[in-house]
């Protein structure tokens, strides 16, 4: 009892002192601001268009992403009629690059077109964008300018996987082109890992047919036409037997003189990145036909002196037989009467 009766006392206390009357104001302020608020059409109309406006700004943006996508798709799909034609694992890579980039670019737009609906204040937030990109383009230049030169380097098709190119001291054959490095093996099995930054210029030895040239040494005591022959004769059947050589090796001439041999410059024109190759299958074919004629000039000295043999013998034999015949007349008296 005691308890109740100090609950109504504080009861009837709060009552007289007009706290419940301040209550009851409170409520009837928030009931008429929130009324104020709902029936506030010009306020509902402002909220009404730039819904609308982020709407139209979401389904343009759309709309520019997917426009622009095709043009990509349909660029690349001009250039893969190309020689890279054989690598279309490139085009895929640099057609997600330049759809990537164009997405990133216009969500920015439409974020920052829906902020400035909301009402923020872009000013600050794209000065700070601006000096943050500054300080990163800065502290990251190299490696913009290998990606920026890589992506050239795949869009302009300078060079593939599989072509010998020759970039400053580097020789060697294309394992693999990025969008920051390249990497180049040599012909010793040495891997060259290259920033596409300092590639300035390129000597590709694989997009078009190469040339073989050889020169082979002869002796003076050979004739030119001897010689001509010789090298015909060892290259005539190249072009059948040998897929990388297009066209029969032609003999051009003399290429140098000295008094005690000259050199025949021979050139075959051969497919892309097989001159060294070829030049060494000339060398080889010469050799051998070197060899073979060797070879002959043996058995016809052989054949020769088996011959010359047989002839002394049938010269030696019939020698022998002239000195029996002088003998038997010498004996026989009749037969030499006769």
């Amino acid at each position: 009892m005691k308890l109740y009766d100090t609950a109504n006392q504080w009861t009837t206390s709060l009552l007289s002192s007009g706290i419940a009357s301040d209550a009851t104001g409170e409520i009837n302020r928030f009931t008429d601001s929130l009324w104020s608020w709902i029936t506030d059409v010009p306020m509902w109309t402002h909220v009404a268009f730039s819904l609308i406006r982020i709407i139209i700004i979401f389904i343009l943006t759309r709309i520019a992403i997917k426009l622009i996508n095709k043009v990509i798709e349909r660029s690349l799909s001009g250039r893969d009629k190309s020689r890279l034609a054989t690598n279309p694992r490139r085009f895929i890579t640099i057609g997600e690059l330049c759809k990537n980039v164009v997405s990133s670019v216009f969500n920015f737009i439409m974020i920052m077109l829906v902020l400035n609906e909301f009402g923020f204040n872009l000013g600050p937030l794209l000065a700070g964008a601006g000096v943050a990109g500054l300080a990163i383009s800065f502290g990251a230049q190299s490696i913009v300018k290998d990606i920026i030169t890589g992506f050239f380097i795949i869009f302009e098709d300078q060079f593939a996987v599989g072509d010998v190119i020759q970039t400053g001291t580097y020789k060697g054959t294309v394992q693999m082109v990025g969008l920051r490095t390249t990497r180049l093996v040599s012909w010793n099995g040495e891997v060259n890992i290259i920033p596409n930054g300092s590639i300035i210029s390129v000597t590709n030895f694989s997009l078009s047919n190469s040339l073989a040239v050889v020169d082979i040494p002869m002796s003076m005591e050979r004739s030119l036409d001897d010689a001509r022959d010789l090298v015909m004769r060892a290259t005539e059947n190249m072009k059948t037997d040998k897929l990388e050589v297009l066209d029969v090796p032609e003999v051009l001439g003399i290429q140098t003189l000295t008094t005690g041999e000259y050199s025949l410059r021979i050139i075959a024109k051969c497919q892309p990145n097989s001159r060294s190759d070829v030049e060494r299958a000339i060398h080889t074919a010469v050799k051998q036909e070197l060899d073979r004629e060797k070879e002959r000039q043996r058995k016809d000295e052989e054949q020769k002196a088996i011959e010359e043999a047989e002839r002394a013998a049938a010269q030696q034999a019939a020698a022998g037989e002239q000195l029996r015949t002088e003998a038997n007349e010498a004996r026989d008296p009749n037969i030499s009467n006769d």
